[in-house]
């Protein structure tokens, strides 16, 4: 169910669902000093479900999924991982969830074999059960043929992909994702996002975080977007381009003179519903019909000497929505 946030949320309403809830979260918040990190955040996430939470860094998702690892007290809130509480039953939450941190979290001088082994006993497994647990996380991220080897000589991905071992070495019901292929090479990516989905159609339960339209689009089964600490609209992915409605995205560049008077002027303009001026001084505009409008748009940048160089429409989509909803450009917030 699409819900777009206009007014705090109510704890317990923030999706329909049909199936057994994993992670249920009602009015979280967390400050730090004067600053509010996180804002009333309330959504659930359904067992076997993909969930992103999308957003600009700064949006707070972060902070959200390490009060949700009881890495972090909130201020004010709850939330049920498994029908476990983050605030009184942690012990047990964190035996529950497994954490993909943004930080790679290994020992860069012993072996992928040796990490896990290491933190395979810190989650209580010893003996042929660590064993073996191994041996099927090596074999499930792809490093059995690098498994001696030390960590310090594997490529990003590589850390990556032994990253997200690590978290399934308890078999988790429920797995955090927090921006796990931020910094690494396409095929790496590739190979991460396809785990996911692999993980998932054998039963795991994600919530992932994401600056990336593009994965949020292809993994889930629900998007929550995230801003200045607050979720600002959740649904899936065709309810959240349904806001946008049929208007169209137009991205532009211009040779020279201020673009903010040509934003002005444009944004004037009958069937111009949207202008944002970018940090590379493009500007994105949505608009009613593009057809109808850049002839206009010629019109006035010629009128004001300048030269449009670009023009690249596309249909909506998750940065539109973004960029409908706050005004900015979601890769440029």
């Amino acid at each position: 169910m699409l819900q777009v946030v206009t007014q705090p949320q109510v704890p317990g309403k923030a999706a329909n669902h049909n199936g057994p809830i994993a992670i249920r979260v009602e009015g979280l918040g967390k400050n730090f000093d004067k600053i509010q990190a996180v804002q009333d955040v309330s959504f659930e996430v359904e067992e076997g479900q993909i969930v992103s939470l999308l957003g600009p860094n700064g949006a707070g998702k972060t902070t959200t999924l390490s009060m949700l690892a009881c890495l972090l007290r909130p201020d004010s809130g709850d939330a049920w991982i498994m029908d476990y509480s983050i605030k009184t039953e942690a012990a047990a939450v964190k035996q529950a969830i497994g954490v993909v941190p943004q930080e790679i979290a290994l020992y860069s001088d012993l072996s992928a074999k040796e990490n896990l082994q290491f933190w395979g006993k810190m989650y209580g497994l010893r003996g042929p059960k660590l064993t073996g647990r191994v041996e099927e996380i090596l074999e499930l991220v792809g490093l059995t043929e690098r498994q001696k080897g030390p960590v310090a000589k594997f490529s990003g991905g590589m850390k990556r992909r032994l990253n997200i071992g690590v978290a399934l070495l308890h078999r988790p019901q429920v797995l955090y994702m927090d921006e796990p292929t931020v910094g690494i090479d396409p095929q790496s990516r590739r190979n991460i996002l396809d785990s996911v989905k692999k993980l998932n159609r054998e039963g795991m339960t994600v919530l992932y975080t994401t600056h990336y339209m593009e994965e949020a689009q292809e993994l889930s089964n629900r998007i929550i977007i995230m801003d200045q600490g607050k979720v600002i609209v959740q649904g899936t992915h065709q309810e959240l381009v349904k806001i946008v409605g049929e208007q169209d995205r137009i991205n532009l560049t211009v040779s020279q003179v201020v673009p903010k008077e040509i934003a002005e002027r444009w944004h004037a303009l009958e069937g111009v519903n949207r202008v944002s001026l970018n940090e590379d001084n493009s500007l994105t505009l949505l608009v009613s019909d593009s057809n109808l409008i850049l002839p206009n748009l010629f019109e006035v940048a010629t009128g004001l000497g300048a030269r449009i160089t670009s023009v690249d429409i596309q249909e909506p989509n998750l940065e539109a929505v973004f960029l409908h909803l706050t005004g900015r450009g979601l890769r440029d917030s």
